[in-house]
């Protein structure tokens, strides 16, 4: 059975984005999966894994061309907040720390409240607070 997801992302600059993402909370695992060319990133009270490789390492692994993030998107990571204030303050970090808030945050459908931003590799990420009292049924 699966039991668990590792998300790999290619970086130019490790120590960058190990900053970046260490400036909008994700935590750095101490245990395991840093070097210099890697950084081992657990997300949310699942700790789900966000792995940090540099450009080469990744092509190596994957075996094939990275993605030009200023060309196209290959896939938008969505991470859950707990209220329209932490929204806000993530959308803050990340346009603080470097990144592009691409959707500034905002309602919709009157239960849902979120923004976009990229990282410092154009990498796509959502971040959602839905009011589940008001989602409609």
């Amino acid at each position: 059975m699966i039991n668990d997801i590792w998300i790999n992302l290619p970086v130019k600059n490790i120590e960058k984005a190990k900053t970046f993402f260490a400036e909008l909370g994700f935590e750095l695992n101490k245990n395991y999966g840093n070097s210099p060319s890697s950084a081992c990133l657990l997300v949310g009270q699942k700790n789900v894994v966000v792995m940090l490789f540099e450009e080469s390492v990744f092509k190596n692994f994957t075996q094939h061309e990275v993605t030009d993030t200023k060309q196209g998107s290959e896939v938008l990571f969505s991470i859950g907040a707990e209220s329209k204030e932490e929204v806000n303050e993530i959308a803050k970090k990340a346009s603080e720390a470097g990144g592009v808030v691409f959707a500034k945050p905002g309602e919709k459908d009157g239960w849902l409240y979120g923004c976009g931003f990229c990282d410092l590799d154009g990498h796509r990420w959502n971040v959602l607070y839905m009011d589940m009292s008001k989602m409609p049924k």
